[in-house]
């Protein structure tokens, strides 16, 4: 899940992981056959703006509990509610300051899409936007934070690491108001070239696609110097606003682009993988993700 204060003021993001694509642990772990993946979960929770936190403290199989409509991972959890929205709670510890993330999150979605796509030859590889557009009510006590704002909830799942057939990835949506919105997606994969999506969701729901415009790079993250680009109209070349995340093989950025004759404001991650399984990334993560 991602979101954006109606004031530009505030955002936040949450994954939720069972066999975290991300975790060093996992990485060193299915190369030794301990590769059950209950055994590597955690609940990614980043804040954006003036209060900023960032968690994402694995736990092992004991920590998860599952049902139909509800997920929860040590003591924070994600439910589905009887009315079709999700209801996450949160109570996590932020790295590398030791702060407390403790509230609520509520989602209503303006639609539910059930169509899954492919993201590599293989079929291994498979992605849903279940609530391309969702309004969101973020209630916490610590931080104090109130906001309403829009927002968008994914899925992503596989039967092999991301990194085996994938070397980068961008991805992009943008809330054209009335419930409407547009997502790129684009992929260089290891084997069958590249992918890249363009879909546009109707405020009824809708689904209809369209050519991914030309690929233009844009500026470095300042710290890590991350890689980032993304498609735009060709003669509007797409800018950042703003760098939410800047970590050694992951961004996320407010960007400024035109798509489909009009401009908009998308957020924006930028994935390499071929720097995630390099030794010095796999060296470093764990100062960010403690396994308890």
């Amino acid at each position: 899940m991602d979101a954006l204060s109606d004031d530009g003021r505030h955002g936040l993001t949450l994954i939720a992981f069972i066999g975290s694509v991300f975790s060093p642990y996992y990485f060193k772990g299915r190369r030794r056959g301990r590769d059950e993946p209950s055994d590597y979960c955690s609940l990614n929770v980043c804040l954006y703006g003036k209060e900023r936190r960032w968690t994402m403290t694995e736990r092992r199989r004991h920590a998860l509990a599952q049902t139909a409509s509800r997920l929860q991972i040590g003591p924070s959890a994600l439910q589905w509610d009887a009315d079709g929205g999700l209801t996450v709670e949160l109570d996590e510890i932020g790295t590398p300051i030791p702060q407390r993330v403790r509230g609520l999150v509520k989602l209503a979605p303006a639609f539910i899409n059930e169509q899954v796509f492919t993201l590599d030859q293989a079929g291994r590889h498979r992605w849903r936007p279940i609530a391309p557009s969702a309004k969101v009510e973020v209630s916490f006590e610590r931080p104090a934070l109130n906001w309403t704002g829009h927002a968008y909830f994914d899925r992503n799942w596989g039967d092999e690491p991301l990194e085996d057939a994938f070397r980068y990835w961008d991805w992009s949506r943008a809330s054209l108001g009335g419930d409407e919105s547009l997502i790129l997606y684009h992929a260089d994969r290891r084997e069958g070239g590249r992918l890249s999506l363009g879909l546009h969701f109707g405020a009824d729901g809708g689904l209809s696609h369209f050519d991914a415009p030309p690929d233009h790079r844009l500026a470095r993250t300042p710290i890590w110097r991350m890689p980032r680009s993304s498609q735009a109209d060709a003669k509007h070349p797409p800018r950042v606003v703003k760098t939410l995340e800047d970590t050694p093989f992951y961004s996320r950025s407010v960007i400024a682009s035109h798509l489909q004759g009009r401009p908009i404001e998308a957020v924006h991650e930028s994935l390499s993988l071929d720097r995630f399984r390099s030794a010095w990334v796999q060296h470093l993560l764990p100062y960010r993700m403690p396994r308890r």
